[in-house]
């Protein structure tokens, strides 16, 4: 038997420590570990890989993880009620499960992983929307890792992978798309968490592409993209008025009409006001 298969069935260890899941912390538990399992899996051979993990809380995606092979798992856990059952796992991996205790949005992970590094989490609900955006939008391509494979709520899931012209084209799809390969690979019943959430949710696997698809500088498009996207029923003329006084001249140089709105704008046509934003 090993390590990970001796340990206590989850719902014991949530019952031992007391880890209710706390809507403050946007947790929803997943205590099937079959579902688990599963996630990891969708993140392929993670033999030679080091792991990203997010909110692990009381560490059933992180069993998966470490019983798919991944080399080491470094969890970012913020509540430290989830510690020891968090190093309880660690106990019984040696030397494969790394546990920090912080906030995501302020822990730099860097200095434990050793690449190449694959993201796999069940993002708490009220962070999960920045890293991904901080993930995408590093200053150096390719980023430090290979892919992402990331639980959302299904809307969330779905801007990220929606095409131009949709309702759900957003911000998210945007700068997805100009970097990445995302798609839906797996979704989920409000009933596969505790507590139930009042939304389903989706998996999300994102993979880095060697290059962007278009070129831009990432801090600039962002920029426009969130400002495009902010009033997306208004005309980018409109939309984008604060962006650069000569907005109108900027969207002739990219080839893009002011009468246009955001969601009718590709990836590309985005990628071209952002090199025009920047002179």
């Amino acid at each position: 038997m090993s390590g990970i298969d001796a340990l206590p069935p989850l719902r014991e260890v949530i019952a031992a420590h007391g880890l209710s899941a706390q809507k403050a912390l946007g947790q929803n538990f997943i205590l099937d570990l079959n579902v688990t399992a599963r996630i990891a899996r969708l993140a392929g051979d993670l033999s030679g890989h080091d792991v990203l993990e997010i909110g692990p809380g009381p560490g059933g995606l992180t069993r998966g993880l470490l019983a798919e092979g991944a080399r080491r798992v470094v969890a970012i856990e913020r509540d430290r009620r989830c510690l020891p059952a968090l190093e309880q796992i660690a106990r019984a991996c040696p030397g494969r499960l790394v546990v920090i205790e912080g906030d995501a949005l302020a822990v730099d992970p860097h200095e434990h992983l050793d690449p190449p590094v694959r993201v796999v989490a069940n993002l708490p609900y009220n962070v999960g929307t920045e890293l991904l955006v901080r993930w995408l939008t590093p200053e150096q391509w390719p980023p430090f890792w290979d892919s992402l494979t990331l639980m959302f709520q299904r809307e969330v899931a779905e801007r990220i992978t929606a095409a131009p012209g949709s309702k759900a084209y957003g911000r998210l799809s945007v700068l997805a798309q100009w970097r990445t390969q995302a798609r839906i690979v797996m979704r989920l019943p409000p009933a596969a968490f505790t507590p139930p959430p009042s939304v389903s949710s989706a998996v999300v696997q994102v993979t880095a592409l060697p290059a962007p698809r278009f070129p831009a500088d990432a801090a600039i498009l962002e920029r426009v993209v969130a400002a495009a996207f902010n009033q997306r029923r208004k005309m980018l003329r409109s939309a984008l008025k604060g962006v650069a006084p000569d907005i109108s001249a900027v969207l002739a140089r990219a080839g893009l009409s002011p009468e246009l709105r955001a969601e009718q704008v590709s990836v590309e046509g985005f990628c071209a006001l952002a090199r025009a934003l920047a002179g």
